[in-house]
Parts: structure tokens; sequence; C-alpha cells
């Protein structure tokens, strides 16, 4: 059980309106546990839905990479709240197999499941988990693949989801029930 326990329903309408703008328009599924969350402090949860968003939607990062990115951060951070969700909302619709999937838990960069550019984002998140920076090679082998535009918003993307993780873990979120099942080992 979590920590601190997301909001449930009936919500106040100002809440209701708030959790609304998290949602993709249209879905009818009950807003997630995170943002359930996230709402308990409304004005943290305003500055942090714009950047989450725009992140999600309006990057300039390809959506298959932007996807491995957030795989293999929360991955790293053993965030299976959040890796959970993505490996069962956008895996797929993005185009990452379930054998990428499982790799961005148990694999790492050399895994043949990546190609070039993968490789390089793979190696760049993991030496950011490990150290907070990225070596002049990874870097290198970054700048092969993507414009600088891209390459920031790497960055930003990838701190965006340690933070994410730092929330979920550190409150002991529950997994979303239809969330992916984390991978063993």
């Amino acid at each position: 059980m979590a920590r601190v326990a997301p909001l449930t329903p009936p919500y106040e309408a100002d809440v209701e309106e708030a959790l609304r703008k998290w949602m993709p328009p249209g879905v009818a599924q009950e807003p997630l546990a995170l943002f359930r969350l996230l709402q308990r402090h409304p004005v943290l949860a305003s500055r942090m839905r714009v950047l989450g968003a725009g992140l999600l939607a309006h990057g300039e990062l390809p959506a298959l990479d932007r996807e491995i990115v957030i795989a293999r951060v929360t991955a790293r951070c053993g965030c299976r709240y959040e890796w959970g969700v993505h490996a069962t909302v956008f895996a797929a619709a993005v185009g990452l197999t379930p054998e990428q999937v499982e790799a961005t838990v148990s694999g790492d960069s050399t895994h043949p499941a990546w190609s070039g550019r993968h490789r390089a984002l793979i190696a760049a998140v993991d030496e950011l988990h490990d150290t907070a920076t990225v070596s002049a090679d990874a870097w290198a082998a970054l700048a092969e693949h993507y414009p600088v535009s891209q390459l920031l918003e790497f960055l930003v993307l990838a701190g965006w989801y340690r933070t994410i993780a730092y929330v979920a873990n550190g409150v002991g979120l529950d997994e979303e029930p239809w969330g992916a099942p984390y991978p063993a080992g």
C-alpha cells in the first residue's frame, strides 16, 4: 500500500477537471494512480503536467526512441509502476517488440534487440543513471543519430522519468492492475 494514497472518487469539481487534463480525450479509464497522487498537491501537479504532456505528445524524439528511453530509465530505477504503464499503453503502439520491452529491464546496450541508434540511447541512459553525466564517447554516439534539439530533449526526458520514478517509488505507489508485469530477474 502506498505511503500516500492517490485520491479516489468522488472528486471535487476542480480535482475532476484537473484529472481530465492529465488523461487523453475520450478515455473512459479512471485517471492513473500517479495523476491522482500528484493531485494531492494541485499546484505541483499542474506544473508537472505541462512538461510531462509536452514530452509525451509534442517532443521531437521519434516515439519509439522516446519509449525506449522511458522504459530503460524506469527499469534502471526499479520503477515497476511507470515501467508497467508504458509497457502496456505505449510499447506496442510505437513498435517495440516483446523482446525489446523485456530487454529494457534485463539487457544492456549490447543486447541484439537494439539497432545502432538504440544501443546509443541505452548506453547513454545507463551512463546518466550511474554517473549523472554522458561521456564524450556516448555523446558522440548519440550525435551520430540525433540533432542537438533531440539530444537536449533526450536529457530532459531521461531526467523527467527519473523524477517520476522517485515519486512513484518514494511513496510506494501500487502498480496499475492492468499494467504489464515487470519481468523477473
